[in-house]
């Protein structure tokens, strides 16, 4: 075990951990701290606790020290440095005619570099701007081409349930969705029913799945033969919350189909839930990310 904190560096990020160097830390705390991309403040997201070694990535680097009225000085001047960078790089694009679309910029802390984040449909060659860009920041520069589900995280809004992104309010990392979910759970494959508003499968999919998974273990699928108070017949639709079975009978094809309560009949062959090749190709750019 080791002592740890959690720290973030966006407001709905992932969480990395660092080693307090025996010092304790609260919830909301502002530190500084070395990273990969260089001298960053972050945000402690979990305070001082013990973690397993095997749930950590080694070597742990150490917190440098606590965010002060300074630090937090240059975090407001590298807030309007990025405005500033990211309507000059705008321009920037526009001049070398590059089919991209710039989403944000971030200074590091210690201004050692600026990352610009962007989405295209395909590859960019951006050796040029990256050039003509560094002429102008006189810094290292890099360009990150990002996904549409990352940049629905970056900027936000409102979702078709009328609530902000869960990208964007508290999911740190995205969950893997696929259709199968979507077809598991009884909803319509219609992509403007299943998607979010970055044109994927919706990451709320991913919350209710165990619930269903265990329904669906004592629930009949469609296509399952069963047998009920009334005789053996067919089950050709299923409601998973309500636990009832529409059942065409055996002796009776022609006639409307009953209704049973799961528990009122005994599985005799289980049906299958399965994706028909159309719906794999047509449904498939959805869990792309």
């Amino acid at each position: 075990m080791s002592e740890v904190i959690g720290v973030r560096f966006k407001e709905v990020g992932k969480i990395y951990y660092f080693d307090p160097s025996g010092e304790r830390f609260l919830e909301n705390d502002r530190v500084i701290v070395e990273t990969a991309r260089g001298v960053e403040c972050g945000i402690v997201a979990m305070p001082n606790r013990n973690i397993a070694d095997e749930k950590i990535i080694r070597p742990l680097k150490s917190v440098m020290r606590r965010a002060n009225a300074e630090d937090m000085k240059i975090i407001e001047q590298n807030r309007e440095k990025e405005k500033r960078a990211f309507k000059i790089c705008e321009e920037k694009i526009i001049k070398h005619g590059l089919d991209m679309k710039l989403v944000d910029t971030e200074y590091t802390f210690d201004n050692s570099k600026v990352l610009f984040y962007f989405t295209a449909e395909g590859r960019v060659d951006f050796r040029a701007l990256v050039k003509d860009l560094a002429s102008v920041f006189r810094t290292r520069i890099e360009l990150r081409q990002i996904g549409v589900r990352d940049e629905s995280k970056m900027l936000g809004g409102l979702g078709v349930c009328g609530r902000p992104f869960c990208c964007s309010s508290f999911l740190g990392e995205f969950q893997p969705v696929s259709i199968k979910m979507a077809k598991e759970q009884g909803l319509s494959l219609s992509p403007v029913k299943i998607s979010g508003t970055c044109g994927r499968l919706m990451c709320c999919l991913k919350y209710e799945q165990e619930a269903y998974l265990d329904l669906l273990k004592r629930t009949p699928k469609i296509g399952a033969i069963v047998n009920t108070p009334d005789g053996r017949g067919e089950v050709i639709d299923l409601n998973l919350i309500t636990g009832t079975l529409k059942v065409k009978m055996d002796k009776s094809p022609e006639a409307a189909p009953h209704t049973f309560k799961v528990k009122e009949v005994k599985l005799v062959k289980d049906g299958s839930i399965r994706l028909d090749k159309k719906e794999i190709q047509e449904l498939k750019e959805l869990e792309d990310k």
